[in-house]
């Protein structure tokens, strides 16, 4: 059963970069990961994620070209650059024993989240 723990939340100014961590216990080979999101009031959203092999990446159209997410052995990053106030919110890691997902309901672990906070 994987465990997850994220890291590298804060408060920044719009324009400036972050970058999350997470990291799995266990043998994470053949989990995909992902990074999801949740703002105040709002749904759960799919930001990111990657498949166990690093080849398949999908992002969110909202956050194509300004973040970037890899993996590690059991330690998987999201590189949030050029941030926006509306990148403000709870960001979760996540892992599933198959291929990647943008659907948050396919995920079987989940850490407890870090909060992303950008000013403007």
């Amino acid at each position: 059963q994987a465990q997850l723990v994220e890291s590298g939340g804060g408060l920044v100014q719009a324009g400036d970069s972050l970058r999350l961590s997470c990291a799995a216990s266990g043998d994470m080979k053949m989990y995909s990961m992902g990074w999801f999101r949740q703002a105040p009031g709002k749904e759960r959203e799919f930001v990111a994620a990657v498949s166990w092999s690093a080849v398949t990446t999908y992002y969110a159209d909202s956050v194509k070209g300004r973040f970037t997410i890899s993996r590690a052995k059991n330690t998987v990053y999201l590189q949030m650059n050029s941030l926006k106030p509306e990148d403000t919110a709870v960001y979760y890691c996540a892992a599933r024993l198959s291929f990647p997902s943008i659907a948050a309901t396919d995920y079987n672990y989940w850490g407890q989240g870090t909060q992303v906070t950008v000013s403007s």
